[in-house]
């Protein structure tokens, strides 16, 4: 077997959405295929203002952060997406218009609103993300700042559909479920960042196996040719799945590697 790039989803993939950290299992499967030859990339909705306390001791050969909008190989940034300043001024007005909340997903920080969320679920993740250092001081009447992507949350008093209206012309949206939705620049996902990311390497691809087990991932289980599915997963990428493997807490990182010959 030739030299192949692993691409890896974090939350539910690499980190457990109920311990909040990721598997020695699956560290040590990380470790075990770089040393076997194979490259190892982060492939994630978060950008990387909100993903290096998630994953504080993992080595990886780079980081694909945003849906696309920033890559790192290498340790160095070959590739980034912001949202023009004045669209920015304009979305984040919008949102307030339309009557959701959310979060402005920059390259170094997030931004919430300053004040209180009458959404439960914008305020746990504005709590969670506090406590990890990753939400900036700046609010949303600041503009010293620029943003790659944002999520949104609706609730009944929310015009959902007239806010994905002013999208449209600029932005794909992303229903993560739960009335929580992810907003991305077109042009731009997990498997726009794989093709860049491997044509930068000279590679193919079949090279290519992606995990994932959320609607995120469904763009890069669409391109790839090794697609492995976590036990508790999306329904949307079944049928795109090469292999289904056990959930994060039963080791499934470690499972699908042993099985598919990737260690």
């Amino acid at each position: 077997m030739g030299r192949k790039a692993l691409f890896f989803d974090i939350d539910g993939t690499l980190v457990s959405e109920i311990t909040g950290v990721m598997p020695e299992s699956a560290e040590r499967a990380i470790a075990r295929t770089r040393k076997a030859g194979n490259l190892v990339f982060i492939n994630t909705g978060r950008t990387m203002g909100s993903m290096k306390a998630v994953l504080p001791s993992l080595e990886a050969d780079g980081y694909l952060c945003g849906c696309g909008t920033q890559l790192w190989l290498n340790g160095k940034v070959i590739y980034q997406k912001s949202v023009p300043h004045e669209r920015g001024l304009a979305i984040k007005k919008a949102i307030g218009d339309f009557d959701l909340d959310g979060v402005l997903e920059g390259a170094d920080n997030c931004y919430f609103r300053k004040g209180y969320s009458r959404i439960p679920l914008i305020r746990d993740l504005k709590k969670a993300m506090e406590d990890h250092g990753n939400a900036s001081p700046s609010g949303w009447d600041d503009d010293d700042y620029e943003f790659d992507k944002f999520c949104v949350s609706a609730d009944e008093k929310s015009d959902r559909e007239g806010f994905f209206a002013f999208l449209a012309p600029d932005f794909q949206v992303i229903d993560r479920g739960g009335d929580f939705y992810e907003c991305v620049p077109k042009g731009h996902d997990k498997a726009t960042a794989i093709d860049r990311v491997l044509k930068e390497l000279g590679m193919l691809r079949e090279d290519a196996w992606v995990f994932g087990d959320s609607s995120n991932d469904l763009a890069c289980f669409q391109y790839a040719q090794n697609a492995v599915l976590m036990g508790k997963h999306d329904k949307v990428l079944e049928e795109y799945a090469t292999f289904v493997t056990k959930t994060v807490e039963e080791d499934g990182i470690e499972y699908a590697m042993e099985n598919l010959g990737l260690l």
